[in-house]
């Protein structure tokens, strides 16, 4: 057990500094079908089996993160129902949570707000996201950014503000968090707010959050550096603020622009090109996208 946690543990590592990848996804899921078939094979005492279950469901999770985060969404589509089950399976709230939140991403980004908002919800209701502040700032984070899809701007921030009050009230001590939590903090925070306010259209706010996002990142967490960079030349851009926003675009390692990433980045171009095709600006970028990004 203790290999396989580890194992987890690099697998998010891995994720946080290139993003989903085939890799990571591949990875993933033969370390869920291996905790599997651990759980199959033999007598184990509840607590194990416990155990072997909330690793399956973690390592089916990390690979239907992977495949929502490069937007390789069929093949998303194959991992959320059994990472739910064997969440459910686990008893463990705190493996529940990361499973319905990412299952709620699959479904926002497959046009289906109504069931993503049904699964922020059913995390937003766990017995650790009413426990524990850490979890409960994280669940009215997801919950918001769903509620941006379907409720008005009034309900948004009402869980944007009880998101950031939760954090305030962090205990700094992890305590008998598991490793996995470390990477919610107020970086990440900042960068559901400045998702949630760009669909919002609320631009200056959400280039606030993405100012706020870069500025308390850890370093190793350079996928969400890359996506806060594509969010802000994004809100720039929509500001009227052209010549900044192919800047901002332009720091970006091409190694990182895909999945998500590049999605941004593709509603950057397409507003670009629409609002100043002859720019200075647009030329630039178009230039960069071909000689840099080989787009």
């Amino acid at each position: 057990m203790d290999r396989l946690e580890t194992l987890h543990d690099q697998l998010v590592a891995a994720d946080d500094q290139a993003g989903g990848t085939d890799d990571v996804e591949r990875r993933a899921a033969a370390l869920a079908q291996e905790a599997i078939t651990l759980q199959n094979s033999g007598s184990a005492s509840g607590r194990v089996r416990s155990r072997l279950y909330a690793a399956a469901a973690h390592f089916t999770d990390s690979a239907l993160w992977a495949a929502i985060d490069d937007r390789r969404l069929a093949a998303a589509e194959g991992y959320v129902n059994q990472a739910i089950a064997l969440a459910a399976l686990s008893g463990d709230p705190a493996t529940v949570v990361p499973v319905w939140g990412h299952a709620g991403s699959l479904y926002r980004h497959l046009g289906r707000p109504a069931d993503a908002l049904a699964a922020s919800e059913a995390a937003r209701s766990t017995q650790v996201a009413r426990s524990d502040h850490l979890y409960a700032s994280l669940t009215y984070a997801r919950l918001a950014v769903d509620q941006a899809y379907t409720e008005g701007p009034v309900t948004v921030r009402r869980s944007l503000d009880a998101a950031q009050r939760a954090l305030s009230r962090t205990d700094p001590d992890p305590g008998g968090r598991p490793t996995w939590m470390r990477f919610f903090d107020r970086a990440e925070l900042e960068l559901l707010s400045c998702a949630t306010l760009s669909t919002l259209r609320c631009w200056d706010q959400a280039e606030a959050h993405a100012h706020a996002t870069l500025a308390h990142l850890k370093p190793g967490m350079l996928r969400n550096r890359a996506l806060a960079a594509a969010y802000l030349a994004r809100a720039q851009l929509h500001q009227g603020d052209a010549g900044h926003a192919v800047a901002t675009a332009r720091t970006l390692d091409p190694a990182l622009v895909h999945g998500r990433t590049a999605h941004v980045l593709g509603d950057f171009t397409a507003c670009l090109l629409d609002t100043a095709p002859a720019s200075r600006p647009a030329r630039e970028w178009t230039a960069h996208r071909k000689e840099t990004l080989h787009a």
